[in-house]
């Protein structure tokens, strides 16, 4: 138990760093749905930067993933279709969790303030439903 609360407040911390350092450096604010969706559309002048930061993602992200844990969360169908809604989800909110509660609350967006309810209220309902069925 402790130490998932302590992966969570690292999680948090380095998402939080990571916006911050990739404002100071490149004056940009960072949203990961931003940054993948350029990777599939037409490519912008950073390109690069923004590869490098997506494989950062997925390199950090299997350096620290618990074994078995996408094997508990389903089938690999299951998770790209997951990750297609969310996808989808992520253009029709103009933004995901990390470029509205991390970077657009920080910057004082009003939007940025409703998504992140409306994020947090889902997520409450889906976890509620879930304990339901």
């Amino acid at each position: 138990m402790l130490s998932d609360i302590l992966y969570a407040l690292a999680g948090g911390g380095l998402i939080g760093l990571a916006a911050g350092l990739f404002f100071l450096v490149n004056g940009r604010i960072l949203g990961i749905s931003g940054l993948a969706s350029a990777l599939l559309g037409r490519w912008p002048a950073r390109w690069l930067e923004n590869v490098l930061f997506f494989l950062g993602l997925l390199i950090g992200t299997a350096l620290v993933a618990r074994p078995g844990i996408a094997l508990a969360l389903g089938s690999p169908v299951r998770l790209a279709v997951a990750g297609i809604l969310v996808g989808f989800g992520v253009r029709a909110a103009n933004g995901c969790t990390s470029g509205h509660a991390v970077c657009g609350l920080a910057r004082g967006s009003k939007r940025s303030l409703v998504a992140t309810g409306t994020f947090i209220a889902v997520a409450m309902a889906t976890v509620a439903l879930a304990k339901v069925f």
